[in-house]
Protein backbone atom coordinates (compact mmCIF):
# COMPACT_ATOMS: atom_id res chain seq x y z
CA UNK A 1 0.00 0.00 0.00
CA UNK A 2 1.22 3.58 -1.13
CA UNK A 3 2.27 5.92 1.42
CA UNK A 4 -0.59 8.63 2.34
CA UNK A 5 -0.47 11.84 0.43
CA UNK A 6 -1.23 15.02 1.77
CA UNK A 7 -4.39 14.79 0.41
CA UNK A 8 -4.88 11.74 2.58
CA UNK A 9 -4.33 12.93 6.38
CA UNK A 10 -5.08 16.75 6.74
CA UNK A 11 -6.73 18.09 10.04
CA UNK A 12 -9.91 19.57 8.62
CA UNK A 13 -9.17 20.62 4.92
CA UNK A 14 -6.70 18.71 2.27
CA UNK A 15 -3.71 19.76 1.62
CA UNK A 16 -1.93 21.51 -1.59
CA UNK A 17 1.46 21.68 -1.89
CA UNK A 18 2.11 21.55 -5.93
CA UNK A 19 6.13 22.04 -5.70
CA UNK A 20 7.39 20.02 -2.09
CA UNK A 21 4.13 18.18 -0.60
CA UNK A 22 4.75 17.73 2.79
CA UNK A 23 5.19 14.21 4.44
CA UNK A 24 2.02 14.10 6.78
CA UNK A 25 3.44 11.49 8.49
CA UNK A 26 5.93 13.23 9.40
CA UNK A 27 4.25 16.33 10.56
CA UNK A 28 1.98 14.17 12.56
CA UNK A 29 5.06 12.94 14.07
CA UNK A 30 6.37 16.14 14.88
CA UNK A 31 3.39 17.20 16.57
CA UNK A 32 2.67 14.22 18.53
CA UNK A 33 6.11 14.72 19.79
CA UNK A 34 5.72 18.09 20.48
CA UNK A 35 2.60 17.41 22.76
CA UNK A 36 4.87 14.43 24.68
CA UNK A 37 7.61 17.20 25.44
CA UNK A 38 4.53 19.84 26.27
CA UNK A 39 3.27 16.82 28.76
CA UNK A 40 6.87 16.56 30.28
CA UNK A 41 7.43 20.21 30.69
CA UNK A 42 4.23 20.09 32.24
CA UNK A 43 3.97 17.32 35.05
CA UNK A 44 7.81 18.76 35.91
CA UNK A 45 6.32 22.18 36.49
CA UNK A 46 3.83 20.85 38.88
CA UNK A 47 4.07 21.28 42.67
CA UNK A 48 5.28 18.48 44.08
CA UNK A 49 3.82 18.55 47.55
CA UNK A 50 0.03 18.02 46.36
CA UNK A 51 -2.09 14.82 47.44
CA UNK A 52 -3.09 12.61 44.78
CA UNK A 53 -6.20 13.01 43.29
CA UNK A 54 -8.21 11.61 39.85
CA UNK A 55 -6.97 14.58 37.73
CA UNK A 56 -3.56 13.92 38.53
CA UNK A 57 -3.46 10.15 37.80
CA UNK A 58 -5.60 10.94 34.37
CA UNK A 59 -2.86 13.48 33.25
CA UNK A 60 -0.16 10.57 33.99
CA UNK A 61 -2.59 8.26 31.69
CA UNK A 62 -2.86 10.40 29.20
CA UNK A 63 0.53 11.43 28.58
CA UNK A 64 1.36 7.85 28.81
CA UNK A 65 -1.17 7.12 26.13
CA UNK A 66 -0.09 9.48 23.90
CA UNK A 67 3.35 8.06 23.82
CA UNK A 68 1.99 4.65 22.99
CA UNK A 69 0.28 6.51 20.06
CA UNK A 70 3.77 8.47 19.13
CA UNK A 71 6.00 4.16 19.77
CA UNK A 72 2.56 3.12 17.25
CA UNK A 73 3.44 5.60 14.52
CA UNK A 74 7.10 5.48 14.99
CA UNK A 75 7.04 2.04 14.51
CA UNK A 76 4.46 1.64 11.50
CA UNK A 77 6.88 4.57 9.64
CA UNK A 78 9.69 2.29 10.28
CA UNK A 79 8.55 -1.30 9.22
CA UNK A 80 5.91 0.31 6.15
CA UNK A 81 4.18 -2.74 5.50
CA UNK A 82 4.67 -5.96 8.60
CA UNK A 83 2.55 -8.63 9.83
CA UNK A 84 1.74 -8.85 13.69
CA UNK A 85 -0.01 -11.64 14.69
CA UNK A 86 -2.30 -12.37 11.38
CA UNK A 87 -2.81 -8.55 10.95
CA UNK A 88 -1.36 -6.10 7.75
CA UNK A 89 -0.29 -2.92 8.94
CA UNK A 90 0.23 -0.21 6.52
CA UNK A 91 0.88 3.16 6.29
CA UNK A 92 -2.94 3.61 6.26
CA UNK A 93 -3.09 2.51 10.05
CA UNK A 94 -0.94 5.77 11.37
CA UNK A 95 -4.69 7.67 10.08
CA UNK A 96 -6.60 5.05 11.69
CA UNK A 97 -5.11 4.82 15.12
CA UNK A 98 -4.82 8.52 15.22
CA UNK A 99 -8.67 8.59 14.41
CA UNK A 100 -9.39 6.52 17.07
CA UNK A 101 -7.10 8.38 19.77
CA UNK A 102 -8.88 12.10 18.38
CA UNK A 103 -12.75 9.84 18.84
CA UNK A 104 -11.85 9.10 22.34
CA UNK A 105 -9.91 12.07 23.24
CA UNK A 106 -12.69 14.10 22.16
CA UNK A 107 -15.57 12.45 24.04
CA UNK A 108 -13.66 12.47 27.27
CA UNK A 109 -14.19 16.01 28.57
CA UNK A 110 -17.18 15.72 29.95
CA UNK A 111 -16.39 12.58 32.46
CA UNK A 112 -13.37 14.30 33.12
CA UNK A 113 -14.68 16.89 34.73
CA UNK A 114 -17.54 15.30 35.98
CA UNK A 115 -15.22 12.77 38.23
CA UNK A 116 -12.91 15.21 38.91
CA UNK A 117 -15.70 17.30 40.79
CA UNK A 118 -17.18 14.59 42.51
CA UNK A 119 -13.81 13.54 43.70
CA UNK A 120 -12.81 17.01 45.17
CA UNK A 121 -16.58 17.03 46.50
CA UNK A 122 -16.18 13.96 48.32
CA UNK A 123 -12.69 14.93 49.59
CA UNK A 124 -13.39 18.50 50.31
CA UNK A 125 -14.33 17.79 54.31
CA UNK A 126 -12.19 15.29 54.94
CA UNK A 127 -10.41 15.84 58.42
CA UNK A 128 -7.11 13.68 57.08
CA UNK A 129 -5.45 12.08 54.49
CA UNK A 130 -5.82 8.81 54.18
CA UNK A 131 -2.35 6.86 54.31
CA UNK A 132 -3.39 3.41 52.62
CA UNK A 133 -3.26 2.30 49.37
CA UNK A 134 -6.83 2.37 49.04
CA UNK A 135 -7.18 5.92 47.57
CA UNK A 136 -4.54 5.40 44.83
CA UNK A 137 -5.55 2.23 44.01
CA UNK A 138 -9.92 3.57 43.59
CA UNK A 139 -7.83 6.30 40.96
CA UNK A 140 -5.92 4.23 39.16
CA UNK A 141 -8.60 1.43 38.47
CA UNK A 142 -11.36 4.76 38.40
CA UNK A 143 -8.96 5.80 35.24
CA UNK A 144 -8.54 2.72 33.21
CA UNK A 145 -12.02 2.43 33.79
CA UNK A 146 -13.06 5.60 31.84
CA UNK A 147 -10.54 4.85 29.44
CA UNK A 148 -12.10 1.52 28.62
CA UNK A 149 -15.75 2.58 28.52
CA UNK A 150 -14.89 5.59 26.02
CA UNK A 151 -12.69 3.25 23.85
CA UNK A 152 -15.16 0.64 23.50
CA UNK A 153 -17.98 2.87 22.95
CA UNK A 154 -16.00 4.99 20.62
CA UNK A 155 -15.79 1.27 18.53
CA UNK A 156 -19.28 0.09 18.97
CA UNK A 157 -20.74 3.30 17.53
CA UNK A 158 -22.11 3.11 14.83
CA UNK A 159 -21.53 6.42 13.45
CA UNK A 160 -18.44 6.54 14.08
CA UNK A 161 -17.17 2.70 12.75
CA UNK A 162 -19.14 3.56 9.48
CA UNK A 163 -16.62 6.73 9.46
CA UNK A 164 -13.95 4.61 10.14
CA UNK A 165 -14.89 2.34 7.44
CA UNK A 166 -15.09 4.78 4.96
CA UNK A 167 -11.92 6.08 5.53
CA UNK A 168 -10.75 2.53 4.47
CA UNK A 169 -13.08 2.44 1.44
CA UNK A 170 -11.82 5.90 0.75
CA UNK A 171 -8.29 6.28 1.25
CA UNK A 172 -7.88 9.76 0.27
CA UNK A 173 -10.22 10.82 3.03
CA UNK A 174 -8.79 11.54 6.69
CA UNK A 175 -10.59 13.90 8.90
CA UNK A 176 -9.74 14.45 12.20
CA UNK A 177 -12.67 14.52 15.20
CA UNK A 178 -12.76 18.08 16.47
CA UNK A 179 -14.46 17.74 19.65
CA UNK A 180 -17.70 19.09 20.27
CA UNK A 181 -17.34 18.72 23.98
CA UNK A 182 -14.12 21.02 24.70
CA UNK A 183 -15.64 23.85 23.45
CA UNK A 184 -18.99 23.70 24.68
CA UNK A 185 -16.85 23.09 28.49
CA UNK A 186 -14.56 26.05 27.33
CA UNK A 187 -17.09 28.31 26.18
CA UNK A 188 -19.12 28.00 29.68
CA UNK A 189 -15.83 28.06 31.82
CA UNK A 190 -14.77 31.52 29.78
CA UNK A 191 -18.24 32.38 30.44
CA UNK A 192 -18.36 32.16 33.85
CA UNK A 193 -15.22 33.56 34.85
CA UNK A 194 -16.61 37.05 32.62
CA UNK A 195 -19.24 36.72 34.98
CA UNK A 196 -17.26 36.21 37.71
CA UNK A 197 -14.61 39.26 36.93
CA UNK A 198 -17.27 41.56 36.17
CA UNK A 199 -19.69 40.69 39.29
CA UNK A 200 -16.23 41.11 41.77
CA UNK A 201 -14.55 44.53 39.31
CA UNK A 202 -14.30 46.79 42.00
CA UNK A 203 -12.79 44.50 44.64
CA UNK A 204 -10.31 42.73 42.17
CA UNK A 205 -9.24 46.50 41.29
CA UNK A 206 -8.57 47.09 45.00
CA UNK A 207 -6.60 43.76 45.89
CA UNK A 208 -4.59 44.70 42.95
CA UNK A 209 -3.71 47.66 44.06
CA UNK A 210 -2.71 46.59 47.26
CA UNK A 211 -1.15 42.71 46.66
CA UNK A 212 2.11 42.33 47.23
CA UNK A 213 4.53 39.38 47.00
CA UNK A 214 6.63 37.64 49.82
CA UNK A 215 8.72 34.61 50.72
CA UNK A 216 7.41 32.97 54.08
CA UNK A 217 8.84 30.32 55.21
CA UNK A 218 10.53 29.15 52.14
CA UNK A 219 7.01 29.64 50.07
CA UNK A 220 5.77 31.78 47.91
CA UNK A 221 2.96 34.22 48.89
CA UNK A 222 0.63 36.64 48.11
CA UNK A 223 -0.35 39.27 51.03
CA UNK A 224 -2.83 42.21 51.07
CA UNK A 225 -2.11 44.60 54.03
CA UNK A 226 -5.42 46.20 55.26
CA UNK A 227 -6.28 48.35 58.39
CA UNK A 228 -7.25 46.05 61.54
CA UNK A 229 -10.24 48.92 62.05
CA UNK A 230 -11.89 48.05 58.14
CA UNK A 231 -15.13 46.00 57.91
CA UNK A 232 -12.94 43.80 55.69
CA UNK A 233 -15.39 40.70 55.83
CA UNK A 234 -13.26 37.74 54.97
CA UNK A 235 -16.43 35.33 55.38
CA UNK A 236 -18.26 37.58 52.34
CA UNK A 237 -18.23 35.35 48.83
CA UNK A 238 -18.40 38.31 47.01
CA UNK A 239 -14.84 39.30 48.39
CA UNK A 240 -13.98 35.58 47.92
CA UNK A 241 -14.65 36.04 44.89
CA UNK A 242 -12.25 38.65 44.08
CA UNK A 243 -9.43 36.74 45.54
CA UNK A 244 -10.13 33.99 43.87
CA UNK A 245 -10.61 35.38 40.14
CA UNK A 246 -6.70 37.60 41.33
CA UNK A 247 -5.37 33.98 41.87
CA UNK A 248 -6.79 32.08 38.86
CA UNK A 249 -5.95 34.90 36.68
CA UNK A 250 -2.28 35.63 38.08
CA UNK A 251 -1.92 32.27 36.77
CA UNK A 252 -3.49 31.19 34.09
CA UNK A 253 -4.41 34.74 32.09
CA UNK A 254 -2.01 33.64 28.95
CA UNK A 255 -4.16 30.26 28.35
CA UNK A 256 -7.30 32.36 29.48
CA UNK A 257 -6.57 34.76 26.51
CA UNK A 258 -5.36 31.44 23.80
CA UNK A 259 -9.24 30.08 24.67
CA UNK A 260 -10.34 33.24 24.14
CA UNK A 261 -9.05 33.36 21.14
CA UNK A 262 -9.83 30.24 20.20
CA UNK A 263 -13.43 30.47 20.50
CA UNK A 264 -13.47 33.83 18.84
CA UNK A 265 -11.73 32.73 15.73
CA UNK A 266 -13.68 29.12 15.96
CA UNK A 267 -10.28 27.56 15.51
CA UNK A 268 -10.60 23.93 14.86
CA UNK A 269 -8.51 21.63 16.71
CA UNK A 270 -8.03 18.16 16.31
CA UNK A 271 -8.89 16.11 19.35
CA UNK A 272 -5.47 14.67 19.47
CA UNK A 273 -4.05 18.06 20.07
CA UNK A 274 -6.36 19.92 22.22
CA UNK A 275 -6.51 17.45 25.01
CA UNK A 276 -3.39 18.08 26.97
CA UNK A 277 -2.04 17.93 30.22
CA UNK A 278 -1.85 21.93 30.62
CA UNK A 279 -5.92 22.26 29.32
CA UNK A 280 -6.12 19.38 32.43
CA UNK A 281 -4.33 21.24 34.48
CA UNK A 282 -6.57 24.50 33.97
CA UNK A 283 -9.51 22.68 34.18
CA UNK A 284 -8.35 21.31 37.51
CA UNK A 285 -7.54 24.79 38.87
CA UNK A 286 -11.13 25.96 37.79
CA UNK A 287 -12.47 22.96 39.44
CA UNK A 288 -10.90 23.88 43.33
CA UNK A 289 -11.67 27.62 42.79
CA UNK A 290 -15.04 26.74 42.34
CA UNK A 291 -15.10 24.43 45.24
CA UNK A 292 -13.70 26.64 47.38
CA UNK A 293 -16.79 29.27 46.77
CA UNK A 294 -19.20 27.28 47.26
CA UNK A 295 -17.67 26.01 50.23
CA UNK A 296 -16.66 29.26 51.67
CA UNK A 297 -17.86 28.92 55.44
CA UNK A 298 -15.40 25.89 55.51
CA UNK A 299 -12.03 27.46 54.38
CA UNK A 300 -11.69 28.99 57.91
CA UNK A 301 -11.78 25.72 59.86
CA UNK A 302 -8.33 24.77 60.68
CA UNK A 303 -9.36 20.94 60.86
CA UNK A 304 -10.33 20.21 57.11
CA UNK A 305 -8.43 19.07 54.22
CA UNK A 306 -8.15 21.88 51.34
CA UNK A 307 -7.77 20.26 47.80
CA UNK A 308 -4.07 22.28 46.70
CA UNK A 309 -3.44 22.97 43.31
CA UNK A 310 -0.07 22.14 41.60
CA UNK A 311 -0.21 25.16 39.49
CA UNK A 312 -2.27 27.96 41.27
CA UNK A 313 -0.99 29.08 44.46
CA UNK A 314 -4.18 29.98 46.59
CA UNK A 315 -2.94 30.92 50.09
CA UNK A 316 -3.77 34.47 50.80
CA UNK A 317 -2.00 36.74 54.27
CA UNK A 318 -3.56 39.42 55.44
CA UNK A 319 -1.88 41.45 57.75
CA UNK A 320 -2.63 44.71 59.69
CA UNK A 321 -1.01 47.55 58.22
CA UNK A 322 1.27 48.28 61.36
CA UNK A 323 3.39 45.34 60.73
CA UNK A 324 5.81 46.20 57.73
CA UNK A 325 7.77 43.08 57.98
CA UNK A 326 6.23 39.73 57.47
CA UNK A 327 9.10 37.63 58.49
CA UNK A 328 9.26 39.31 61.83
CA UNK A 329 6.22 37.48 63.03
CA UNK A 330 6.00 33.56 63.76
CA UNK A 331 2.46 33.28 62.21
CA UNK A 332 1.19 36.07 59.72
CA UNK A 333 -2.15 36.78 61.25
CA UNK A 334 -4.62 35.41 59.77
CA UNK A 335 -3.42 33.13 56.55
CA UNK A 336 -6.52 31.98 54.58
CA UNK A 337 -6.81 30.14 51.29
CA UNK A 338 -7.53 33.20 48.78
Amino acid sequence: MTALSPENCSFQYQLHQPHQPLDVNCLLYLIILGKILLNILTLGMRRKNTYQNFMEYFCISLAFVDLLLLVNISIISYFTDFILLGIRFTKYHICLFTQIISFTYGFLHYPVFLIACIDYCLNFSKTNKLSSKCPKLFYFFAVILIWISVLVYVLGDPTIYQSLKAQNVYSYQCPFYVSIQSYWLSLSMMLILLVAFITSWSEVITLIQAIRITSYKNETILYFPFSSHSSYTVSSKKILLSKLVVCFLGTWLPFVLLQLVILLLEVQIPAYIEMNIPWLYFVNSFLIATIYWFNCHKLYLREISLPTDPFVNWKCCFIPLTIHNLEQIEKPISIIIC
